[in-house]
């Protein structure tokens, strides 16, 4: 496997600014998850990395070897897209054997078969290996198409959203999956995604983009209890960090603009009234939705609270993060 150094990577498609001036470096070995909303810069990031795409500035390292120059071949990496990219007329075992049998692999074929055995157990599509491509569903051909990149073993693994199209427990499991193979293999795995949870339970670091710009970069707890910007805050969490005026709770720094409350940095039973509009109750927890001088907050509460809408619920803030106008945090 290889680490993976961007160097000040700027691209732009006439006006729009996809990529500016992002400096990162995909450690050897981690699982990267690239975080942000349709637009931030994501998937032209892959590109870059893939040699899909050329920057118009800066350079790709890839296992301390500059990429200029060299086609997505040659820098050894595999991607697997959004939308799924299989050979109809195969079927499922052959798009799974056809990269392992590329002049280049020359991988034999009990190798191949063992490979594309397990890689297929691991997806849950063993029972499909002689179904042709076009008679699976939308769910079964993305994980034809993630088992297509899984059973190589390239320097770099690229994924653009691979689990979108799949259904809630699938999704899940593959989660774990993925996470796994990535750990026990030691792959470098430069994955893509808008689900924070996927970012929170797979990432051992997480690159945050926004309009082109990588805004932070680090662990994901690491974003989650000391994010630079609103933004940043407002990418990790569930429920989504509360933000609110600075001053609503008296006591703020003279810069700040803005007062920003995980649910866990709510106390309850002390401090100002506050009015219980619903309450979620979701097994493990139970969520509160709350008005506070006219403001909504949402909070978590013991997931057996008596508490009911319309009740009075006293709160105060606990280590809360403050933020200037432009959404930078302030002491």
């Amino acid at each position: 496997m290889a680490e993976v150094v961007l160097n000040g990577i700027s691209k732009s498609y006439g006006d729009d600014v996809a990529l500016d001036n992002v400096t990162m470096t995909v450690p050897d070995g981690s699982f990267v998850v690239l975080l942000g909303p349709t637009g931030a810069g994501k998937t032209t990031t892959l590109r870059m990395v893939s040699g899909l795409d050329k920057p118009d500035a800066g350079n790709v390292m890839i296992g301390g070897r500059d990429t200029a120059g060299l086609t997505p071949a040659q820098r050894d990496v595999t991607m697997v897209f959004q939308q799924y990219s299989l050979y109809p007329h195969l079927t499922v075992r052959q798009n799974l054997e056809f990269p392992l049998k590329s002049p280049i692999l020359q991988t034999p074929q009990a190798e191949i078969n063992r490979k594309v055995g397990e890689v297929a157990e691991v997806l849950q599509i063993s029972h499909k290996l002689d179904n042709k491509a076009t008679a699976l569903s939308g769910g079964e051909m993305q994980r034809v198409s993630i088992g297509r990149a899984l059973v190589r073993q390239p320097s770099v693994y690229l994924m653009d959203e691979p689990l979108s199209s799949l259904d809630a427990k699938l999704r899940s499991d593959l989660r774990v999956e993925l996470k796994n193979i990535q750990a026990n293999s030691g792959a470098t795995l430069l994955y893509v995604t808008h689900d924070q949870i996927e970012a929170m339970t797979m990432a051992t670091h997480v690159g945050v983009l926004d309009n082109g710009k990588l805004v932070q970069f680090g662990t994901p707890r690491e974003i989650y209890e000391d994010p630079v910007s609103v933004y940043a805050a407002s990418r990790l969490g569930q429920p989504r960090i509360n933000v609110l005026p600075a001053g609503v709770f008296g006591g703020a720094p003279y810069n700040a603009q803005s007062i920003g409350l995980r649910p866990e940095h709510i106390i309850q039973g002390e401090g100002e009234d506050s009015m219980v509009t619903r309450v979620e109750r979701l097994g493990d927890q139970t969520r509160l939705h709350l008005v506070f001088k006219d403001h909504d907050i949402i909070t978590v509460t013991d997931a057996h609270t008596n508490l009911n809408g319309g009740d009075i619920v006293k709160i105060r803030p606990n280590n809360p993060y403050y933020f200037d106008a432009t959404g930078a945090r302030v002491a």
